[in-house]
């Protein structure tokens, strides 16, 4: 017989020899040995406990009449590992030299041949050989030791496990854990937040409604009328997103610029300019897709992504050399906002003596200058496709500037802005994310990331695989996609079809607010990337009539990001 998965009643029914096993997820559950087991501690059993799963068990007689009239002949009750996110914690253990883990991993030969591949290769080759991030030790941070987030994410993630998961759903359980201290006064504004490596962030603003709660839905939610708002705003006039999920990294000393050259595949930028910077391992492929910033000589910043520090501060360390280079993670200590959209330089040349022009401050350029007396490195660039401005400060300085910018904003038409909406714009100008569009999967000409690739300069990591590759190209290219859907948007790993062949997979997708267009981004092998026939993309189990485009929907030359 098959095996059965009652999703709402929290069980499990498989065969065993003549009889079935009944399996049962509480949906309260006890904790044990928080402290750890006892080291002799192998595969015993504990004493049953019916009482306790008696709830379940009775929605499972319910389900399979059959087993009110069965004997019980075994109770079977013993002890799972699990972490937050239900993921096993596998790889290098930080601090211990050549010290490998393999935890909290499933009961049973499930997961065992996978991991043990994994870490053998990370182990001879120093590579895991494919993109392992979501059960990688680093995917943690210190945040992940407290006792009281621990408890409770992973009775949560227990008592979830024959639940299903919503796109956008949050989950309570461990929050909020780490703020920044803006969060208060965007709270009272409405920001209804996610959670982002233990850190709260702002997904949109229910304006105006305090009372609002998003319901869960498979379909586009109830919150997209905040979302289009904020898109709204951030097109006609300016929106300001905190960017507590970006992580900083200075990197200084008098080896710093052979260091940089040698560990990104990017040219350096010169002093008070910025360039985009994808970095690679050996074999060619991704290890992250950064923005480098020459602040001084021996001075840069790199700027990625917020829940990838301990997995870059690794990549970083394992090549630091042993002198002349210095490493230094700003991304508690250094916070901001960016202030993107048509009027971003009228509301920020308000508040600074600094020439913010084209000319003082031009595209891709940076400056230490003064934000309303508030010390700042401010970057021109910006994700939304519109001018704008990413303004660094001192920590304990971001309420005041959030303070500064919305005096000086609000009258102008800015709007504070969530990850969603930034999710909306940043997909009308086609432009990847890491975890979403890019991973240790891809490699630079898959991800359309090649043109900031300088092969000539030789010497940096990843180089000779990059020009090996190229001789047969890649087998897949990123594309963005219309989708004629009228009630959701695609989601990841939605598979995508030409005349009934499947050619690809949807990496993201989000409604177009100003475009008006459901749009994704989407993997295409290669041979179709040029094509006008008609594709599909499946959402909800159904095929919907889908395109790629040739340029993206909304400012297709880039005039408006330029200023």
């Amino acid at each position: 017989m098959p095996c059965v998965t009652d999703l709402e009643g929290c069980t499990y029914l498989q065969q065993e020899r003549k009889g079935v096993i009944l399996g049962v997820y509480e949906r309260n559950p006890r904790h044990w040995q928080t402290e750890g087991a006892e080291w002799d501690y192998g595969m015993e059993l504990l004493p049953e406990d019916i009482d306790r799963i008696s709830p379940e068990l009775l929605i499972g007689f319910s389900r399979f009449p059959t087993l009110e009239r069965a004997g019980i002949r075994k109770w079977v009750n013993g002890a799972f590992t699990f972490t937050p996110d239900g993921n096993p914690l596998v790889g290098p253990v930080p601090g211990l030299r050549n010290f490998w883990a393999a935890c909290g991993c499933m009961s049973g030969f499930s997961q065992g041949g996978a991991i043990g591949r994994v870490l053998s290769e990370w182990m001879v080759e120093g590579d895991p050989g494919t993109d392992i991030f979501g059960m990688d030790v680093a995917r943690y941070g210190r945040f992940a030791a407290d006792d009281c987030y621990l408890r409770d994410t992973t009775a949560q993630f227990y008592a979830r496990r024959f639940v299903i998961a919503y796109p956008n759903e949050e989950l309570p359980a461990g929050r909020p854990l780490k703020t920044t201290p803006s969060y208060e006064a965007q709270k009272a504004l409405g920001a209804r937040f996610g959670v982002v490596w233990g850190m709260e962030s702002p997904q949109y603003f229910a304006t105006g409604e305090p009372d609002f709660v998003e319901p869960p839905t498979l379909r586009r939610s109830a919150a997209e009328r905040f979302v289009a708002a904020e898109v709204a705003a951030t097109r006609s006039a300016a929106g300001l997103l905190d960017t507590g999920v970006y992580a900083r990294y200075e990197v200084r000393g008098p080896g710093a610029g052979q260091w940089l050259d040698h560990l990104l595949a990017s040219r350096l930028p010169a002093v008070g300019r910025i360039r985009l910077a994808p970095m690679l391992n050996p074999a060619g492929r991704l290890m992250g897709d950064l923005t480098v910033t020459r602040l001084d000589r021996d001075r840069y910043w790199l700027v990625g992504s917020y829940y990838l520090q301990e997995w870059h501060l690794r990549w970083f360390r394992d090549h630091l050399p042993a002198s002349g280079v210095e490493i230094e993670n700003l991304s508690e200590s250094w916070l901001g906002f960016s202030l993107s959209g048509p009027r971003s330089r009228e509301i920020l040349s308000s508040l600074t003596q600094s020439d913010v022009s084209d000319r003082g401050l031009p595209f891709m350029g940076c400056a230490s200058i003064n934000v309303a007396s508030i010390p700042a490195v401010v970057a021109r660039l910006s994700l939304t496709g519109e001018l704008g401005y990413e303004i660094n400060v001192r920590a304990p300085q971001q309420r005041a500037l959030w303070q500064e910018l919305t005096a000086a904003g609000f009258p102008l038409g800015l709007r504070p802005i969530g990850m969603r909406a930034q999710d909306s714009l940043r997909l009308e100008k086609g432009y990847g994310v890491w975890s979403l569009e890019f991973s240790t999967s891809c490699t630079p000409a898959m991800a359309g990331l090649e043109r900031f690739v300088a092969a000539e300069k030789g010497g940096f990591i990843g180089r000779d695989a990059l020009l090996a590759a190229r001789v047969s190209g890649p087998e897949m290219k990123l594309a963005l996609l219309q989708v004629e859907s009228p009630e959701a948007d695609a989601t990841g790993y939605a598979p995508i079809h030409r005349a009934g062949k499947r050619i690809g997979y949807v990496t993201s997708g989000a409604y177009g607010h100003h475009v008006r267009q459901s749009l994704a981004l989407a993997y295409i092998n290669t041979e179709w990337c040029e094509t006008s026939d008609p594709l599909s993309v499946t959402i909800l189990g159904k095929p919907r009539a889908a395109r790629i485009l040739r340029a993206p929907p909304y400012d297709p030359p880039g005039v408006k990001l330029r200023g």
